[in-house]
């Protein structure tokens, strides 16, 4: 498959965020996918991931901002905006705007994506709900 279908497949990957669509999961993801990240697989493991952001960001937006591909692995580096309105691993809801930036790698064979790799700001988020303060005090 060329790098340009995969980026495809790749940016189809906003439309689950943006849109809360999950219909197209099983288009795009191969059903024994792995996430290294958070040692999950299958399908089900992506719809809580993004439910849980939904349920605490419900304006999330997910923009890819760049990517990259060569051989069967496309890189995107991305962009996270959404207000806090929902309970987010224990941090009621603040009504505060985040932004938050990460990576990601796909592997893509047969046309789904079958291994995932990312890192993101995870700490800029806690710190930006207050949840967690620059020293990692609350």
């Amino acid at each position: 498959m060329s790098t340009e279908k995969n980026k495809t497949i790749q940016r189809r990957f906003q439309d689950i965020w943006n849109k809360g669509d999950f219909s197209i999961i099983e288009e795009i993801w191969d059903k024994d996918f792995v996430n290294h990240n958070v040692k999950a697989k299958g399908f089900e493991s992506i719809r809580q991931f993004v439910t849980v952001y939904h349920n605490a960001f419900p304006d999330v937006e997910f923009k890819i901002d760049d990517q990259i591909a060569e051989g069967d692995k496309v890189v995107m580096h991305y962009t996270i905006t959404g207000t806090h309105k929902g309970d987010f691993q224990g941090t009621a809801p603040t009504g505060k705007s985040i932004k938050i930036t990460g990576i990601a790698i796909h592997r893509i064979a047969n046309g789904k994506i079958v291994e995932i790799w990312a890192n993101w700001d995870a700490l800029g988020l806690m710190q930006q709900l207050g949840a967690i303060s620059m020293t990692g005090q609350k």
